[in-house]
Formats: structure tokens, C-alpha cells, sequence
């Protein structure tokens, strides 16, 4: 139901704080944009819990640089008795060719980067009408630092509308909307949801409600910068063949733990490097729930089937965001991405729920996976599709191989521990320096890019079994982290 009053009996004690918050709304906004981005060059920044997380990260990764040069002579040994085998020289010959594939793909993904270039912003005239949609579940006061960030967008109000949507809430999200809409009056709708049904169906509400030519999604822990709306929203103008536009995805809560840092690092690899690549080829696999803009008219024509897609006989109640872009793609539409629409998304802190999130994107890769093979290799737009369907092998690539490299790495470290462990680690420092390297020129910031080696460390030891797990369990339901405590 649609809600225009605030119930006097739900008031907090915080009402005076309201206020206080509306009249320093643009600074808020203002400084935690200045906070993510400024630039740091002092070790001193860390506490020293973060301080010895890097230190021991360096540590290991030198000795087992060292341990992989001392152990050469071994090395040798274990490849001349794998070449004086048949097994061992098919093994050998897997392993050079998908080492040759990833090479040139990386090659491939370079030039494509360089190639990339954001579309500017176009004028206040030729910007369309655009409808925000911002579902939201157990928030908290979250959701109102979401929309008053929102409302801050530097975007004609007159072409903007704003949608909330509590999905259900079972803590104060419904009151914090309803305080958003007591200080933005027309500029807000909210809608409550009579039980929770899932951000999917809270979205497809959104989707039926709003006017605007162009539907942008938020996720309800996110915050924008006051550019990003009308950055987000441009290619639509000046490329009648987009269907959707990725966003610029950042970690908001990166001070409060260590697992955000990594995260933070991570993410513009995965945003700035991976969906650039992409988006020259208008191909971005996957729009983020953070931030997301679709052509009204491309969601109207897979709305039902969205809506009602399932798996394995179960309805689908996850990878709403990678299902939508799939289904935008196969009508022939290019997706791109928006460097420079940045929003800003909160992430677990603690381990749990890192995994737990892992695991359901990774249950939507396996599934977006398998449905994007039913059109990849058809015609499904009318430019060329090589590079495109190229991203969906290295995707396929990745999936295919995940249980026998779980089973080699399991039988390396069971006959060889040591060799395992010095070649991985030597591994780590090699190839995870692309990632420290880019995040350092991009934000001229080297001490928080050498986060990316502590990452990988975490993910080769802690969240390796993440996509063997996706993979045999893609069919089950469930979003996993909605009952874990909100980030801090």
C-alpha cells in the first residue's frame, strides 16, 4: 500500500536528529564520497590488526617465492617423471593449452580495456525520464541515507521519479521511509509489501508502478554519487541500441574491517577492469543490484518471463540482476557500463557472510550460465558476436574446470605439500600484482592496492570451494545472507 503520512505512534526518539540530517544532507553525501576516494600514501592509515594481516601477507608470499626457487631441482624431477607418463603428458598438454587460451585472452581483454570510453554526460534537454526503484529489506536507517542521496542527484526533478519498496521488513525500514517521505513529499513514493516476497518481486512491483522511460535500480544499502544518475542514464541517449547500463560498484563500508578492504580492491578489478572489457564489446554479462539502468521498453518485453523464470522446476528467487541482463542481451540490445556512475554498496565483514554471498552469486553464474548457452550461439544481434561469445567460453572455462582443479590441487598437496605450497604462493605474488598495479594508477593509491594479495591468499586457501559448491547445489533457494546482521 502506498503511504503519504507517518503514523505518530512509530516516531523515534532520534526525531530531532531528522532535521539535522536534511540540513547536512549534501555535505553527508559530499564527505563519504571524499572519505572513499582520497588519496592515501601512509602505512599509518592501518590498524595494527590490518597492519599485521599485510605484514604476514608479504611474509608469506616472499618465502614462498624463496621456497619455489630452492625447490627448482624438485620441481624438475616431478615434471620429468609427469612427461615419462601418458597421464601426466595429457595433463601437461590441458594444462599448456588453457594456460596459452588465458594468455590471449588477457591480451585480448587489454587492448578491449584501453579501447573503453565512458559516455559523458549529455544535457539536462536530451536526458529522459527516470523512474529509481529502491527495494529494500531490514535496512534500517540505511534506506534513508539511500533515497536522501538519491533526491541529492544532480537530475532535473521533473523528470525523476522516485520509488521505495519495503519488501516485507521485520525491523525499522518501513519508519525510516516513511521519515524520507515526510522530508521529500512528492518527490517519494513508498510502497509496503504485504509479506516479503524477495527483491524480485519487490523490483517487479517498482517495474508496473514507474513512468519513466528508463528504470534505474538501487539496492536499499548503497548510497550515490551526485553525478552517477545522469552518468548512468546517458548511453541510453546516445546509443539507441542500449538496453542497459552497468554502474560503477565501490565498497561504502571499507573502514570498518579488513574484508572490505580486500573486497574494495577487488571490486575495481571486477568493475573497472572486467565490465570495461565488456562493455567495449556491449556485452556486460551481469548489470549489479547496487546500480543498474534498463531501457523500459527491454523490460516490458521479458517482464513475465522474469518474473516467472525458474530452475529446475523451482522458482527463481536470486540472480534477478544477471537474469535481466541475459534476457535484455538475447532481444539484441548492447549492455554497457559507466565508469563514472559510482554508488557506493555496503559488504559482509566477517566471513560468514562473505561466503554465504559468494555462494549465491555463484548458484546465478552457473544458472545465467546455462541460459545464456540457449542464444549465445544463435543470432541474436546483428553486429559481430566473436567477442561475446569469447567472454562466455572463458566464463564456461571457469566452471568446467572447477572440480579437477579441486582434485589436482587436493592430490598435489597430498603427495607434494611443499611444492604445492611454494608454487602457489609464488603464483599469488605473480599474478595478483596486475590487480595491485591497477588499483594503484587508478586511485593513486598503493598501500590499500596491496590488499589484493591478502584477497587472493583468502580466496585460494578460504573460498576455494566456493564454485564446486555453487555448482552442485545451483538449483536450491534461498538468499542466504538476508538474516546475517547488517554491515557496520
Amino acid at each position: 500500500m502506498k503511504s503519504n503520512t507517518i503514523n505518530p505512534k512509530n516516531l523515534y526518539a532520534q526525531e530531532g536528529t531528522i532535521n539535522d540530517d536534511q540540513r547536512n544532507l549534501a555535505e553527508f553525501i559530499s564527505g563519504i564520497f571524499n572519505e572513499s576516494f582520497k588519496k592515501t600514501f601512509s602505512i599509518s592509515q592501518y590498524p595494527s590488526t590490518g597492519f599485521l594481516v599485510l605484514a604476514a601477507t608479504f611474509i608469506i608470499l616472499i618465502a614462498g617465492a624463496f621456497m619455489a626457487f630452492e625447490f627448482q631441482p624438485d620441481f624438475y624431477k616431478l615434471n620429468v617423471e609427469r612427461l615419462n607418463s601418458s597421464g601426466g603428458k595429457i595433463l601437461l598438454g590441458i594444462g599448456l593449452s588453457l594456460l596459452a587460451f588465458k594468455f590471449l585472452f588477457f591480451i585480448y581483454s587489454l587492448i578491449l580495456y584501453f579501447r573503453y570510453k565512458p559516455v559523458a554526460s549529455v544535457s539536462n534537454d536530451l536526458l529522459p525520464t527516470c523512474t529509481v526503484i529502491v527495494p529494500a529489506y531490514n535496512e534500517g536507517r540505511q534506506v534513508w541515507d539511500t533515497l536522501m542521496s538519491l533526491a541529492e542527484s544532480d537530475y532535473p526533478q521533473e523528470k525523476l521519479q522516485l520509488l521505495a519498496i519495503d519488501d516485507g521488513s521485520k525491523d525499522d525500514t518501513w519508519y525510516w521511509m516513511q521519515k524520507a517521505k515526510q522530508t521529500l513529499g512528492d518527490r517519494l513514493s513508498i510502497y509496503k509489501q504485504p509479506e516479503n516476497k524477495g527483491k524480485r518481486h519487490a523490483l517487479y512491483r517498482g517495474f508496473n508502478l514507474g513512468t519513466g522511460e528508463i528504470f534505474v535500480t538501487v539496492d536499499s544499502d548503497s548510497v550515490v554519487k551526485q553525478d552517477t544518475l545522469r552518468n548512468l542514464v546517458s548511453p541510453f541517449v546516445v546509443n539507441e541500441k542500449c538496453g542497459a547500463v552497468a554502474g560503477n560498484v565501490h565498497v561504502l563500508n571499507k573502514s570498518n574491517g579488513i574484508l572490505p578492504k580486500m573486497l574494495n580492491v577487488s571490486f575495481v578489478l571486477s568493475f573497472e577492469f572486467i565490465r570495461s572489457v565488456e562493455s567495449a564489446l556491449g556485452s556486460v554479462f551481469c548489470t549489479p543490484g547496487a546500480l543498474s539502468a534498463y531501457r523500459s521498453e527491454a523490460v516490458f518485453n521479458c517482464l513475465p518471463e522474469w518474473i516467472n523464470q525458474t530452475f529446475m522446476g523451482q522458482p527463481s528467487d536470486i540472480g534477478e540482476d544477471r537474469a535481466m541482463t541475459n534476457m535484455i542481451l538475447k532481444q539484441g540490445y548492447h549492455v554497457q557500463f559507466q565508469r563514472n556512475a559510482y554508488v557506493l554498496t555496503n559488504v559482509p565483514v566477517q566471513y560468514k557472510g562473505l561466503y554465504k554471498m559468494f555462494i549465491r552469486w555463484g548458484r546465478s553464474n552457473v544458472r545465467e550460465n546455462i541460459m545464456m548457452g540457449k542464444f549465445i550461439f544463435k543470432n541474436f544481434r546483428k553486429e559481430s558476436k566473436f567477442g561475446t561469445r569469447l567472454l562466455f567460453l572463458n566464463q564456461w572455462i571457469k566452471i568446467v574446470m572447477a572440480y579437477p582443479v579441486i582434485l589436482l590441487m587436493l592430490l598435489f598437496i597430498f603427495t607434494h605439500p611443499l611444492l604445492f605450497l611454494s608454487s602457489t604462493f609464488l603464483s599469488i605474488l605473480i599474478l595478483s600484482s596486475f590487480p595491485v598495479f591497477f588499483y594503484a594508477k587508478r586511485y593513486n593509491d598503493i598501500p590499500n592496492s596491496f590488499w589484493a594479495y591478502s584477497y587472493s591468499i583468502l580466496y585460494t586457501f578460504g573460498l576455494f570451494w566456493i564454485t564446486p559448491y555453487a555448482i552442485a547445489t545451483a538449483g536450491k533457494k534461498g538468499w542466504l545472507t538476508r538474516d546475517l546482521p547488517a554491515a557496520a
